[in-house]
């Protein structure tokens, strides 16, 4: 079953006074959908639109998994595990919250910064919080969050080419930039679908694109 969630439908949030421009696909903050708390193990898909000098001050997370795929710019992160790095486009950045963190999110550089963070439900809560950035991950090499059960594939297929889209239980697919077909559907940036029991699925690029794929058992 596929279930075609469109970028237009998601709730707009942050604070434009501030330079944070946000876009939730699911139930979030202020915004509460019983019928959208989440799918799979994925809890949270956000686009943040951050312009020079803005951010998220330091703020607590515990009992998630946070994934962070930046598009455009440079995410500077800083925690309270004494963390402190630039996550660039191709890095995917987790940050394990466990029992529980504090971190800050902003966008020190010239440019506009835009990312992508997903936020996952851990298996088992608590242990102890950790962090990691993995440079430039390549397509064909899947990054395994197991704390959620899940796998995020990064696909950046070229115009006219086929990709798979991995089987499971639960498969959830975000277009990052570009348009794809996926059955009879049309989709483009922000644009994604909810896959119960994934089987023998492609998606066509109609032009360069790049997709976030969550695999999930």
């Amino acid at each position: 079953m596929m279930d075609v969630r469109r970028a237009v439908e998601r709730y707009r949030g942050g604070d434009a006074e501030a330079g944070i421009e946000s876009w939730h696909a699911f139930s979030f903050g202020p915004h509460y959908d019983p019928g959208n708390l989440r799918f799979g193990a994925v809890l949270a898909c956000n686009e943040e639109r951050l312009a020079p000098g803005a951010g998220f001050d330091e703020h607590p997370h515990s009992h998630t998994e946070i994934v962070t795929w930046v598009v455009e710019g440079e995410l500077t992160h800083r925690d309270s595990l004494g963390r402190e790095s630039l996550v660039r486009p191709g890095d995917v950045q987790r940050l394990s919250s466990a029992s529980g963190v504090r971190h800050v999110e902003r966008n020190d550089g010239p440019g506009p910064l835009v990312f992508v963070q997903m936020w996952l439900a851990p298996l088992t809560p608590g242990g102890d919080p950790s962090y990691e950035t993995v440079r430039g991950i390549a397509d064909s090499t899947p990054y395994a969050v197991p704390e959620a059960g899940a796998l995020l594939h990064v696909r950046r297929p070229a115009a006219g080419e086929r990709t798979a889209v991995p089987d499971g239980r639960h498969v959830y697919v975000h277009v990052v930039r570009g348009e794809v077909r996926l059955d009879d559907e049309e989709l483009g940036a922000g644009d994604a679908v909810r896959i119960t029991d994934a089987e023998d699925v492609e998606v066509i690029a109609v032009t360069a694109a790049e997709l976030l794929v969550w695999e999930m058992s």
